[in-house]
């Protein structure tokens, strides 16, 4: 209830006896009930109202319960004690109770003392939303389990729930001398022209999976199980998500949504403007108008925005601006004018319990305004006035988003117009495009596929003719193409944003691995609507909780599959922000690495528990991932693989608790064999990332897990040089808290160990001839192998951690600097680090044959590496190179020749 001092009992029960029939019925049938409004009791009304529904004949308590519930709320609502989110929360309440206890006694009544298991209720449209109006209609989905259901045993689970249904919508619909409790409307159930009142589970699945329409998502969006069992409601609705909140974006149903909110306006033929007749539900500006700008939003957005999938109106809105999808301002008016709209709807059903919507005229309509506490009909009308031109003005915008006109226009048209303005290179452009349309791709077979390419060519020629390289730019369109199986939601896509056209166009000219990766995966271009699309990855925390199965029942594959969508996204759009130089490589790197980590950590966790159901768990012991090579360094690029080294805790003699249970060895050699696999292994979704565990103790001789204890042993006694330089950038990326400090021990002493500087520095120069003989540069760009470049730089650090047994880091540049300080190395290596591995970040994607490209993308490669152009990046290499040379002749008095 709202402060005691702000309601005002007395004027609302005056209000309700002069201007609402319906209310003073009401008052008068129920005094015990007047008597406690009267004296501002407006909860403990509340309480005496449910406790009307305490009868043994259902029908009479529902009816009963149903009309002290309507007197109290609408005397309280009007005195100012409950505001209307409270009305609407309360009736929404009500639904769910009656319709609750209809279902059992329906149930109850072919079958005795049996449960509602098998049977449940949606609650759709406002009602699922928590928002049920005053005298509202309710439109649940009735569904059953045929296996659950209880029935007799002579009646057929379709004939049992069938009864049950009519059953059910007379218990609440029928009107007696007591009343109604709710209208039941049961026609938003799947295929309700053909379909039984009560529809199976198996049934309304395959309808929903297969041949639902747009409007029935958006119905989804606030669709909850309401009564009956609702746990197999709940299991429904979880299961039925993608069908709702699709990741990809369907530019199919966005036009169908547009042409929804389109009919809106179309199919009500009522006044615009407030005034008699003028429709608060239907009317422009009114309560359909503010609650379909929020769905069309979610609907678009939800699948990739997880907060946007929200059932209250209010909710929506906000939950849209903190996405930053509709600007603070809209949804706070928009949420103010719905809350005044949902009262005054109340107010015109207050007054004779009639679902209406209509304002009506004459004494009537002054009758309402004064019901509200305003003067009179005028000042009512004024108010909405203000009130619908703001919503309706924002819902004109939406229109504009969503619907557009036909924009294919035959190719041939387009050429005429570029010929008679002088354009000889666009026209020659369209020449090219027109024969793609012959050119017998399956993207174009369909007539939509080439009526949506149709409305993108005036925007793709007009961005070619600007572009860096239109002729490369349209080899990979063409291979883009002909790799794709279907195109029409891409070409749906740019129509909708053009300026993603300009975009993809530089992705195809700059960047072919991103190219060849969305010729396998279009929707990946989905990513770049987002308003994130261009910000960093967050922690490893949260991509990893993006990455876990949101359902705990789905299968293991659907978890491999979901690791490998959130990965490739992000490594797409790292890779766009690559193109776009939003940020420094070196950050880029970072982020790539902490996806990787984040996938790690969920395969190592989710394999754990898949490989459990089997061999069960070992006691005290758990398996740990040691990241090494560039993934222990934190800097990958869009092309590395993972180095890795599998360790585990506890006993090695112990046993896993499983139906077949394996020995420790074994049982975590089989686990790591999981874990890379689940990163390895392509699935429907494609492939991630190649697997590399050859750093592990004895290499390929060796097994793929040893325990702790055995690395440790390895390491200090066995261990070559070489090995001992990697480790140098090791660091776990998958291991409780407590394996982590075990292992970084184990790792520090090792690395601090007493050595015999001559015999490591013999070893090192043998290791780096032994990769020279054998791995020459793979062309000019080669940042990693050439004389001077990253590998040398690397056996430089190394060699000094080893030697000093100081900086001992995993992240190469953070060593490299803490030599610096300590004038083991000069300052000039850190700047030649910075630029070696932002070349190699940045060549993997614009190079990735390791030569300079032509033209415009020398310029972005050059770019990327914060360079002036392709001469001062060749300039600045061989600096670098330089540096790294000079810096080997004082270390290892040893000539490294630069060509």
């Amino acid at each position: 209830m709202g402060a005691a001092g702000a309601a005002d009992w007395q004027s609302a029960l005056d209000r309700a006896r002069a201007h609402a029939p319906f209310l003073a019925r009401g008052l008068d049938r129920q005094p015990e009930l007047a008597e406690l409004l009267l004296a501002g009791d407006g909860e403990g009304a509340l309480a005496w109202a449910r406790r009307r529904g305490e009868h043994e004949n259902t029908g009479l308590a529902l009816r009963r319960e149903r009309l002290a519930h309507a007197v109290a709320l609408a005397v309280g609502d009007l005195a100012g004690a409950f505001p209307v989110e409270r009305v609407m929360r309360e009736l929404s309440d009500l639904a769910d109770r009656s319709l609750d206890c209809a279902i059992s006694a329906a149930i109850r009544r072919r079958v005795e003392d049996a449960g509602s298991d098998g049977f449940f209720a949606l609650a759709l449209g406002k009602h699922g939303a928590g928002e049920l109006n005053y005298s509202s209609d309710i439109d649940p989905i009735l569904l059953y389990d045929p296996e659950r259901l209880a029935r007799r045993e002579r009646d057929g689970p379709g004939e049992a729930a069938q009864r049950y249904a009519r059953e059910i919508v007379k218990l609440l619909s029928e009107v007696t001398d007591e009343g109604y409790v709710f209208r039941v409307d049961l026609r938003l159930r799947p295929a309700s022209e053909v379909s039984p009142l009560a529809v199976s589970c198996n049934a309304a699945l395959s309808h929903y999976e297969s041949s639902a329409l747009a409007w029935e998502r958006a119905a989804f969006i606030r669709a909850r199980a309401a009564a009956g069992d609702v746990g197999a409601g709940e299991r429904f609705l979880k299961h039925i998500e993608p069908f709702v909140w699709r990741r990809s974006l369907d530019f199919g149903a966005i036009e169908e949504i547009g042409r929804l909110t389109t009919r809106i306006r179309e199919n009500y033929k009522g006044t615009q403007k407030p005034g008699p007749g003028f429709d608060l539900k239907k009317g422009r500006g009114g309560i359909r108008e503010i609650e379909f700008f929020g769905q069309t939003y979610q609907l678009i957005h939800g699948g990739r925005t997880p907060s946007l999938r929200v059932r209250g109106t209010r909710q929506a809105l906000d939950s849209l601006a903190e996405a930053e999808l509709i600007v603070r301002e809209d949804a706070d008016m928009l949420g103010a004018s719905y809350d005044r709209l949902r009262v005054l709807e109340h107010r015109l059903q207050m007054v004779n319990d009639r679902q209406t919507h209509a304002l009506p005229s004459g004494e009537a309509l002054d009758a309402v305004a004064r019901l509200d506490g305003l003067a009179d009909g005028a000042a009512l009308v004024a108010e909405l006035e203000r009130l619908t031109e703001n919503v309706g003005t924002r819902f004109d915008q939406l229109l504009e988003t969503t619907t557009s006109p036909d924009r294919a226009r035959p190719v041939a048209e387009v050429k005429a117009g570029l010929a008679a303005e002088g354009d000889g290179r666009g026209a020659e452009l369209v020449d090219r495009i027109e024969n793609w349309l012959n050119a017998g791709y399956r993207t174009l077979r369909s007539t939509s596929a080439r009526e949506a390419f149709r409305a993108i060519v005036p925007d793709m020629v007009a961005a070619l003719e600007t572009a860096p390289d239109a002729d490369r730019a349209l080899l990979r369109f063409e291979r883009l193409l002909a790799n794709l199986p279907s195109a029409i939601n891409l070409f749906r896509l740019l129509d909708a944003r053009p300026a993603l056209l300009e975009l993809l166009l530089r992705i195809l000219v700059f960047a072919p691995p991103l190219a060849d990766e969305l010729g396998r995966q279009a929707t990946l271009l989905d990513t770049l609507i987002d308003r994130t699309a261009l910000d960093l990855p967050p922690d490893v925390a949260e991509l990893a909780a993006r990455m876990r199965r949101t359902d705990p029942d789905a299968p293991y594959e659907k978890l491999l599959d979901r690791i490998r969508i959130v990965t490739g996204e992000q490594r797409f759009a790292l890779g766009v922000q690559l193109v776009e130089a939003a940020h420094d490589p070196l950050a880029i790197a970072a982020g790539l690495s902490r996806l990787a980590e984040a996938g790690l950590q969920v395969a190592v966790d989710e394999a754990s528990v898949e490989f459990a159901k089997v061999h069960g768990r070992i006691e005290g012991g758990e398996l740990i991932v040691l990241g090494l090579g560039r993934l222990g360094g934190e800097a990958l690029t869009h092309a590395s693989d993972l180095d890795l080294v599998y360790l585990f805790t506890g006993e090695t003699s112990t046993e896993s608790d499983g139906e077949r249970p394996l020995g420790a060895t074994l049982y975590y050699n089989r686990l790591a064999q999981r874990v890379s696999a689940a990163l390895s292994v392509p699935t429907a979704e494609g492939a991630l990332y190649e697997i590399d565990t050859r750093l592990r103790p004895q290499g390929k001789q060796g097994p793929l897990a040893v325990s702790v204890e055995s690395f440790a042993k390895y390491q200090r006694e066995a261990a070559w040089t070489w090995e001992h330089m990697a480790l140098t950038r090791a660091r776990v990326v998958a291991g409780s808290a407590p394996a982590r400090e075990a292992i970084g021990t184990i790792l520090e002493e090792v690395l601090a160990a007493p050595r015999d500087a001559e015999k490591l520095r013999e070893d090192v120069l043998a290791m780096r001839a032994e990769i020279t003989a054998h791995k020459p540069p793979k062309g000019p760009l080669d940042a990693k192998l050439v004389r001077g470049g990253l590998v040398d730089l690397e056996f430089l650090v190394h060699f000094l951690q080893l030697r000093e047994a100081t900086a001992l880091r995993p992240q190469l540049g953070e060593a490299c600097r803490l030599l610096v300080e300590e004038d083991l190395l000069p300052p000039s290596l850190t700047d030649a680090h910075d630029f070696l591995t932002s070349l190699i970040v940045s060549v993997r994607l614009f190079a990735p044959d390791l030569v300079m490209p032509e033209g415009p993308s020398a310029e972005v490669l050059a770019q990327g590496c914060g360079c002036a152009g392709p001469k001062a990046l060749l300039h600045s290499l061989r600096q670098a190179r330089q540096s790294v040379a000079e810096a080997w002749q004082t270390v290892f008095e040893q000539e490294l020749e630069i060509d």
